[in-house]
């Protein structure tokens, strides 16, 4: 995993000796137990089959132990104030966009194609806040898959 910034790598992942780089913004811990999010490289992906003859694609495990699994929709105008992640979780937007902001004072906005890992479990309180701020953005819901996990590291 390495840190990057915008526009996101663009290997197409054709080659085999030159496995693809996914995007996404992985949100944990500062040095000081304040919230920040950066966006990462998520790298380790290897040519596998999913099943059976079919062609092999590429794929990457993760280790954690999956613990819950939410469809989750956001209203128009929700805004989930100050909040540490419940567990650590992956948010896939599928639909409409929304946003974090973090105690660092970042904001980043994700729509569908973003990936988003949550590891803000546990910050410190400042300034009468804890963890990161999130809502729903624009005139259409936003609906998201979250996975969470007991344990796992990205």
């Amino acid at each position: 995993m390495t840190e990057t910034t915008l526009p996101p790598p663009t290997n197409d992942g054709r080659s085999p000796g030159d496995p693809p780089l996914m995007p996404f913004w992985h949100m944990d811990n500062s040095g000081e137990g304040r919230s920040q999010i950066v966006q990462r490289l998520l790298d380790g992906f290897h040519e596998k089959s999913v099943s059976g003859d079919t062609d092999p694609i590429w794929m990457r495990p993760f280790s954690g132990t999956v613990k819950a699994i939410w469809f989750n929709i956001l209203p128009v105008g929700w805004i989930g104030d100050w909040h540490p992640s419940p567990s650590l979780q992956w948010v896939v937007p599928l639909s409409g966009r929304w946003f974090i902001e973090t105690q660092d004072g970042k904001r980043v906005e994700m729509g569908p194609g973003d990936i988003h890992w949550g590891a803000d479990v546990e910050t410190t309180l400042e300034a009468s806040r804890t963890g990161h701020r999130s809502g729903q953005i624009g005139d259409s819901p936003c609906v998201q898959l979250m996975v969470q996990f007991s344990d796992g590291e990205v």
